[in-house]
């Protein structure tokens, strides 16, 4: 039987960087164990922060990647014209654009399908962006 699942959930406030927050996720979400097979889509409600799946066991790979994208987009250029918010915004939006706002992740026997070395990632890019609302929608049987 095919059923649906939509639910806002609230993650911890972040300092600016790339956090793991799979487990943050699959707490908040008990009703998982309900599904056997299907697919989560998760939607982050904001415009300066993304979410991407990557390396979960080192932690100098999310220190790799702030440091790139610090490097890549980096703050305070003079071409930039949004800047009432500070000089870390409008990086904040590039980035979050380069990276995405959604992802989809595979269900299997009430549980998220990650690869063995793969997990959710908050890459929270102000320097104070607060705490961040996650829209999961799941869908499956």
């Amino acid at each position: 039987m095919s059923m649906w699942l939509q639910k806002q959930i609230q993650l911890n406030p972040r300092t600016r960087g790339f956090h793991l927050v799979t487990d943050e996720i699959a707490l908040q979400l008990p009703e998982l164990k309900n599904f056997n097979i299907g697919l989560m889509h998760i939607f982050i409600q904001h415009t300066s922060a993304s979410l991407t799946v990557n390396e979960n066991a080192d932690p100098n790979v999310r220190q790799d990647f702030e440091t790139y994208f610090n490097h890549s987009v980096p703050e305070n250029e003079l071409y930039y014209r949004h800047r009432d918010e500070g000089a870390d915004d409008m990086p904040a939006h590039l980035k979050s654009s380069l990276l995405d706002n959604n992802l989809t992740i595979p269900v299997t026997n009430g549980c998220l399908n990650l690869g063995t070395w793969q997990g959710i990632y908050l890459c929270e890019h102000r320097n104070d962006g607060g705490s961040r609302k996650i829209l999961i929608t799941v869908h499956g049987e």
